[in-house]
C-alpha cells in the first residue's frame, strides 16, 4: 500500500492513500461489520435470547397487518386466550387488533410478556412515525 504522510509541526496528521486501497479498507471494514454482526446474532440465538421467525410472519408484519393479532396466531392463541392471559376482554383485543383501540403503555407490556416478544414488536409501522 503507497501511503503519503502528512505532517503538522513534525508530528504526523493525515495519511493519504489511492482510492483502490481506501475503497479495499472500506469493504474490508464492513465484511468485518457484518461477521460480528452475525456472530453475535448467532450467539443471542443459541442463548435463548432471541428467536428465528419464518419469512411469512416478517411479510406480515412488515406489510401492516396488526401486530398483536399477528403475533397471538404465530404464538396460536386465540383473542379469548390471550385476553384472559393479561386480564382483559376477548372485545378489547379485537378493537386492538382492528386498530379501533390503542392499547396503554400497561397493556402493551402484558401483551409483549405474554406474547413472548418485545414491546415494540407490537407496535404498527405507521405508529413509528
Amino acid at each position: 500500500m503507497n501511503v503519503q504522510v502528512i505532517e503538522q509541526n513534525g508530528t504526523p496528521e493525515y495519511a493519504v492513500i489511492p482510492m483502490d486501497d481506501f475503497n479495499k479498507l472500506a469493504a474490508d471494514a464492513e465484511m468485518l461489520a457484518d461477521i460480528e454482526a452475525y456472530d453475535k446474532a448467532k450467539k443471542e440465538l443459541e442463548r435463548g435470547e432471541d428467536e428465528m421467525i419464518p419469512f411469512a410472519l416478517a411479510e406480515k408484519l412488515c406489510s401492516g397487518q396488526n401486530p398483536v393479532a399477528v403475533w397471538r396466531k404465530y404464538r396460536d392463541m386465540t383473542q379469548a386466550a390471550l385476553a384472559q392471559a393479561v386480564g382483559m376482554q376477548q372485545a378489547a383485543i379485537a378493537q386492538i387488533e382492528g386498530g379501533k383501540r390503542d392499547p396503554s403503555v400497561k397493556q402493551l407490556r402484558k401483551l409483549a410478556k405474554v406474547l413472548d416478544v418485545d414491546m415494540e414488536m407490537l407496535l404498527a409501522a405507521d405508529d413509528e412515525d
